[in-house]
């Protein structure tokens, strides 16, 4: 049982908030049940399980150390378990994970794909809640161009709700990302503010991509000139744009109203 605060072990994790830390440890925090339980099914590798057993008595996911040798869970106490945990009201397990490599090679397509691409996306927040908008609509893949958030923050494992272990996801440049487009015959379309086109007027039921840009600045100039088509949401307010989750989830389900999901 790990009591103190100081212990080394208890010290580390609370370093893996920090990217870099993250980066040169090539480690990654797991927190929630439910979480590792989607880590698992999705092969990565586990170092190691920390768990407060009063608080894991509460979670519907209790079979999820069922899996993991006895050799890598640590049990804690409830403070250990507060200095330690991201998020409220978690359910007493957090596990450090290796990170995968998320390359386009890894990809692997349906017959008639959907992808969404994301460039230069900067918010934990919005990464997660788009990972977790891929999942609920089966989308083939999440590509994300030139990212300024790690994938692996623990608010975009947060706000995915596992999603990040559900969804194939793959980390490039555009300029990868452009050539692979090219290579799978994938139609791209770009959400623009001033586009001309509005999305429900788009066929999305061949080989598709949407691509987004940042809340602040958009798409570069480099994928509105690439893209095959321009596209815009309704905008009736006073406000001209919306969250770029919020917009992300309004392409998706669209397109996959017209591919009968």
């Amino acid at each position: 049982m790990i009591t103190s605060l100081q212990n080394p072990a208890v010290k580390n994790i609370v370093k893996l908030s920090k990217n870099k830390e993250r980066q040169r440890q090539q480690l990654f925090m797991i927190e929630g049940a439910r979480e590792l339980s989607l880590a698992l099914q999705s092969h990565y590798a586990i170092d190691s399980v920390y768990v407060c057993r009063q608080m894991l008595a509460k979670t519907k996911y209790p079979q999820v150390l069922d899996s993991i040798p006895d050799k890598l869970v640590y049990e804690i106490s409830p403070e250990v378990f507060a200095k330690i945990a991201y998020r409220e009201n978690s359910d007493g397990l957090v596990a450090l994970s290796k990170p995968k490599a998320h390359a386009l090679s890894d990809l692997q397509l349906s017959g008639n794909p959907f992808i969404v691409v994301l460039e230069a996306v900067e918010k934990p927040g919005n990464l997660g809640a788009i990972l977790r908008t891929c999942d609920a609509a089966a989308v083939d893949a999440l590509i994300v161009c030139d990212p300024q958030t790690d994938l692996y923050n623990p608010n975009v494992i947060r706000s995915s709700v596992g999603g990040l272990f559900t969804v194939q996801t793959a980390a490039c440049t555009s300029s990868e990302a452009m050539s692979w487009l090219d290579a799978h015959s994938i139609h791209t379309f770009a959400a623009e503010l001033t586009a001309a086109e509005f999305y429900q007027n788009i066929d999305f039921t061949h080989p598709s991509a949407i691509i987004m840009g940042t809340e602040a600045d958009g798409l570069t100039d480099a994928w509105l000139q690439y893209a095959g088509n321009r596209i815009k949401i309704p905008m009736r307010g006073k406000i001209d744009s919306l969250n770029v989750s919020v917009s992300a989830a309004i392409l998706i389900f669209e397109a996959m109203r017209q591919r009968g999901f």
